[in-house]
């Protein structure tokens, strides 16, 4: 298969990728829960393109460990700087988010905190445990760093017992260096294997962008190793997005099609699912994805 055609100059973003703009009951709802409970979301810090669909229909994406990362990734928009003070209160005011807002599916993910020993686990675990406490019937889910490949760290959060742990891959093994500064692949690939390994009974999940100059047959062999190594259940692969003129370009608008050839080829490979689409992200109907 042949590589994609990369695009020399920015052009215009095609209709496929318009959003609509935040509205609606539930969404100021929602912003307004955040607000009082002095929560952070995924989806404001990083710009998501999905934010008003999603926080439209009441589901959101908790950032827990504070607002600012430790590592400053080429595409994504959260404040990179010094580290901040632990909240040890802010597992229980997640908690009281999800009673508040009823939900049935709760995402949590973090920023890199890698000057921490554990890369924030402890608090990933109390979490857990205190969104399970108000909310047993509440699925959840952790979108994870890679905890600089540390097993012990892996083992907290597993012993939390989520019922989804996502790792996101992000992109293709030749553009590492670029776009994720301070990640490995392979240590990645290693996380998602190990946690299988320890939990066989957790359903694992991951993503990738596309649109940063890799190949289809680069995100083929990618989606292979996922499976067979790592034996990964969930697959969600979406368009990049440059956050601002700082962050790194865009290499080319992927059209739907080519969506749904790939969404078609992760069935073929072994996925038990996969979300595909321009504006897919991490939690983009992450609901829908439990069995």
């Amino acid at each position: 298969m042949a590589a994609p055609v990369v695009t020399t100059t920015r052009s215009p973003r095609p209709d496929w990728l318009k959003v609509r703009l935040p509205s609606g009951d539930n969404y100021f709802r929602l912003k307004s829960t955040m607000r009082s409970l002095n929560l952070h979301t995924v989806c404001e810090e990083a710009r998501c393109p999905n934010v008003a669909e999603c926080w439209g229909q009441g589901t959101a994406t908790f950032m827990i460990l504070g607002d600012v990362c430790t590592r400053s990734c080429g595409f994504c928009a959260v404040k990179t700087g010094l580290p901040q003070i632990l909240d040890r209160e802010e597992p229980e005011r997640v908690a009281k988010a999800v009673e508040a807002l009823g939900l049935s599916h709760a995402v949590i993910t973090s920023v890199n905190r890698d000057e921490l020993p554990d890369g924030g686990a402890a608090i990933f675990a109390e979490t857990i445990e205190a969104v399970r406490r108000r909310n047993p019937e509440t699925n959840i889910e952790v979108l994870i760093p890679d905890f600089k490949g540390s097993r012990a760290s892996l083992e907290a959060v597993l012993a939390a017992k989520p019922q989804i742990l996502n790792h996101n891959i992000e992109t293709v093994p030749r553009l590492y260096k670029h776009v994720r500064p301070g990640a490995n692949f392979a240590q990645s690939v290693e996380l998602l294997e190990r946690a299988k390994t320890l939990s066989p009974d957790i359903i694992s999940k991951t993503g990738l962008m596309v649109g940063l100059g890799e190949s289809l047959d680069e995100v083929e062999d990618v989606m292979r190793e996922l499976v067979v190594k790592a034996r990964v259940d969930v697959f969600t692969i979406g368009q990049y997005l440059q956050p601002t003129r700082e962050h790194l370009p865009i290499d080319r608008y992927v059209h739907p099609d080519e969506f749904d050839a790939l969404a078609q080829k992760g069935r073929e490979i072994g996925f038990r699912h996969v979300e595909a689409g321009p504006l897919v992200r991490s939690s983009y109907h992450a609901a829908n994805q439990v069995p």
